[in-house]
């Protein structure tokens, strides 16, 4: 980044771009990655690779994915020995209508450690846990407040939200450690947060659809003051919903937010076995 600040290179709204703009966040973010020699790494926005620089130094592969063309002809020129060694692959493409398999990527063959724009955060998550195509582990850096919600864990006194549990459902989160506005250029307006996603994988549903378990995940979100059993009842029959909320052990006034990851998958396979 230092090297496009030098060049007036300005930073694009329209794309989301807060450039990080010193070497201890690359670095922060590597180390929750666990990036290390013969890993591949996936990074969404490299901007000008202060964070992609980090990342080769410490032995891996990089696929960079960037939609500034500007960015990409600094990063052909400064990263040019990388790129002609094939350690360092620049795909230029929007990442909101990328496939990943037009990458040649395999299944949990990855990892994915990225600077994201913020306006982008649920999408990216989805597309990397919710996917075909899943990376071994993920680290984001995202907003303060988004990096709370999913991390949040009800046996530290928190509650869950439809981020948390969206996630949960394929991985285990962590909020790492906060990241002040002034670790970028330009600085955003709210401080960031460290979140990595490790243990990656379907396991959890079982033979449960994923699908199915989103509709019921939502529905029971659908209103989020009012209790889960209303919120459930308008799919489904009241008294069925009334006995899994008891063969489960849940009161019937307990609330979507106050519910574990592991009892939405049995109550989620149970009313979908209701039809």
């Amino acid at each position: 980044m230092l090297a496009i600040m030098n060049e007036k290179f300005e930073t694009k709204k329209s794309l989301g771009q807060h450039f990080l703009n010193s070497a201890a966040v690359p670095r922060l973010l590597c180390d929750a990655g666990d990036v290390k020699k013969d890993d591949l790494v996936l990074e969404i926005g490299p901007g000008t690779g202060v964070l992609t620089r980090e990342i080769l130094a410490r032995g891996a592969t990089v696929i960079a994915l960037e939609a500034d063309r500007r960015a990409i002809e600094v990063l052909k020129r400064d990263f040019a020995a990388d790129i002609s060694s094939a350690r360092l692959r620049v795909v230029e493409t929007d990442v909101r209508k990328l496939d990943l398999r037009s990458l040649g990527l395999a299944d949990h063959s990855f990892k994915v450690v990225a600077n994201i724009p913020y306006y982008l955060t649920g999408h990216l998550f989805r597309v990397f846990l919710e996917g075909d195509t899943q990376p071994r582990s993920l680290v984001f850096l995202v907003q303060k407040e988004v990096g709370k919600r999913a991390a949040a864990n009800l046996s530290r006194g928190g509650k869950e939200s439809l981020l948390s549990l969206s996630i949960k459902a394929f991985g285990e989160p962590e909020y790492m450690r906060t990241v002040g506005k002034g670790h970028f250029t330009p600085p955003p307006k709210v401080d960031s947060a460290i979140i990595r996603v490790s243990d990656i994988g379907r396991e959890r549903f079982g033979r449960l659809a994923p699908a199915a378990f989103f509709e019921v995940l939502h529905l029971g979100f659908g209103a989020k003051r009012k209790q889960l059993l209303g919120n459930l009842a308008k799919r489904y029959d009241r008294q069925s919903v009334a006995k899994a909320f008891e063969a489960l052990g849940l009161a019937s006034d307990i609330r979507a937010e106050d519910i574990d990851i592991d009892t939405w998958i049995k109550l989620a396979k149970k009313l979908s076995s209701m039809g």
